[in-house]
């Protein structure tokens, strides 16, 4: 399997998506996180104004170590934002912590996707963890049964993260619309559109690597 030509090109494709995508995320973050917002306002400023004209008031929003640790937390139903998005007030802090404070109101008005993302955490966190084990299993005692159960529990991780793309786009959305509505300035929608843009392709490429992967292991099992 590892020597298989097929298998070293999905590495390299996911090595190069990989490298690419994050690099481009901190060039594009690093880019607008020296352009002041117009207001002066930090990132956890901007994003309470907009979870309170969006109905999520009651989101706390505390600090996470880190950079680009920036995620919103459904458990305890708060912003968790990585000090440099707290306290800054760049462009690029008030586009991250707007993006996660859309998560929140995504939460708050029962966004459909949202909830299907939330219901399947609980199973994907099982097929993770068990996904690789039951598939090498599979392999050493080449019972092609235990590999098809291994390529189904894998499956709920692509579905997953095939579910996240929509999720993420609506909350990016979310946060240049509020931007734009608060009157920060066309300088302030462009900065944060190219940053959560940047920060989309993460998913997106996570999403291609990860079905490139389930269509290789198909053809894997097909092959014994």
């Amino acid at each position: 399997m590892f020597y298989n030509p097929s298998y070293l090109l999905l590495v390299v494709v996911s090595l190069v998506l990989g490298l690419a995508t994050q690099s481009y995320i901190n060039r594009t973050y690093k880019k607008w996180s020296r352009v002041p917002a117009a207001t002066g306002e930090t990132g956890a400023e901007v994003a309470r104004r907009m979870l309170v004209s969006e109905g999520a008031s009651d989101v706390g929003i505390t600090s996470v170590a880190g950079t680009l640790t920036d995620h919103y937390d459904p458990r305890d139903n708060m912003l968790h934002l990585s000090n440099d998005n707290l306290r800054g007030g760049s462009v690029a802090s008030v586009a991250v912590a707007c993006h996660e404070a859309g998560h929140a109101v995504q939460r708050a008005q029962g966004y459909a996707p949202m909830k299907v993302r939330s219901a399947l955490v609980p199973v994907v966190n099982l097929a993770s963890n068990f996904w690789m084990v039951v598939f090498f299993a599979g392999v050493l005692m080449s019972a092609v049964g235990l590999i098809r159960l291994a390529i189904f529990l894998f499956a709920f991780s692509v579905l997953f993260q095939l579910v996240t793309l929509p999720v993420e786009f609506d909350a990016s959305s979310r946060a240049v619309a509020y931007i734009r509505s608060s009157g920060m300035g066309e300088q302030a929608v462009r900065g944060a559109r190219q940053v959560l843009t940047a920060a989309a392709l993460t998913y997106v490429a996570g999403a291609l690597v990860s079905i490139l992967q389930l269509v290789y292991l198909l053809g894997f099992s097909r092959d014994e």
